[in-house]
């Protein structure tokens, strides 16, 4: 099965490839290379920055389809395919999950007709989250779910390339209001911290991608306004429900102990009463 759309242009870095890069994957040009090198050496944490996006959006998944009867789920900007993807996860507890991932990057959406191919309950529609009105009036979102029943908005590592003018809450209250109760939504995002360190990242993805808004935790959690943001709240993402058996915890069994660079992203998960 083939998805239509715009060729690969692979003259000009795309943020999904420099993502797979730093997590180690092989679906990256020399161009996405060449920036993700300048974050490996200006920035030397974003390796760890993007392996604890990942594991917290692994735990999300996780957490809601063991303690929830959400079945559903759509990822908005889902990225390039890597080890535990959203349905992956979702199914390994409950089979009989649905997904829908949404992404306007081209190679994302070659990569999605593989999972086409090997899952009926998958689909990968071509939208910019930007537009959350095409995203849910596709005829493949429609196909797959159930607006009359509770939803997972699984908004990971993506509004921080929204900037304030383009409205990333009202991408969020879009959803809120189109949902219904017993709804969930996982954010992570990238978090300011008057330190260089922040200012560094921001600025080298703006060159790079000519956008990007690292946001205050407060920005974030408003960007979740009208939701309830459950226990332990708007966290770095190691710290958000950990695993204890995969950190590194303290000598005196506290919280782990997070490098400047784990503190640059953090996660939440919320819930529409």
């Amino acid at each position: 099965m083939t998805v239509e759309g715009p060729s690969i242009d692979s003259t000009r870095p795309s943020i999904a490839r420099v993502y797979d890069y730093l997590l180690g994957g092989k679906d990256n040009y020399a161009v996405d290379r060449e920036v993700g090198d300048v974050f490996l050496r200006d920035l030397p944490g974003s390796v760890a920055i993007a392996f604890a996006n990942r594991a917290a959006l692994t735990r999300a998944i996780q957490q809601i389809v063991t303690t929830t009867a959400i079945r559903q789920f759509i990822d908005l900007g889902s990225g390039l395919p890597t080890a535990d993807n959203v349905h992956q996860v979702a199914q390994r507890h409950a089979p009989e999950s649905r997904i829908v991932y949404v992404d306007n990057d081209p190679q994302v959406l070659v990569h999605g007709c593989a999972l086409l191919e090997q899952n009926d309950r998958t689909r990968v529609v071509r939208a910019d989250v930007r537009d959350p009105e095409e995203v849910r009036a596709h005829p493949a979102t429609r196909e797959l779910i159930d607006f009359d029943r509770p939803v997972a908005v699984v908004l990971s590592a993506i509004l921080h390339h929204v900037n304030d003018e383009e409205d990333p809450a009202g991408i969020v209250r879009y959803w809120r209001d189109h949902v219904p109760s017993g709804s969930h939504f996982f954010v992570s995002h990238f978090r300011s911290g008057d330190n260089p360190e922040t200012a560094e990242a921001e600025r080298v993805l703006q060159r790079t991608f000519g956008r990007g808004r690292w946001r205050t935790d407060e920005e974030i959690a408003s960007l979740l306004d009208g939701l309830e943001i459950l226990d332990p709240g708007i966290v770095p993402a190691p710290l958000w429900r950990p695993d204890t058996t995969a950190n590194r915890w303290s000598a005196d069994g506290g919280q782990p102990e997070l490098s400047v660079w784990q503190h640059l992203i953090v996660a939440g998960l919320a819930r529409k009463a």
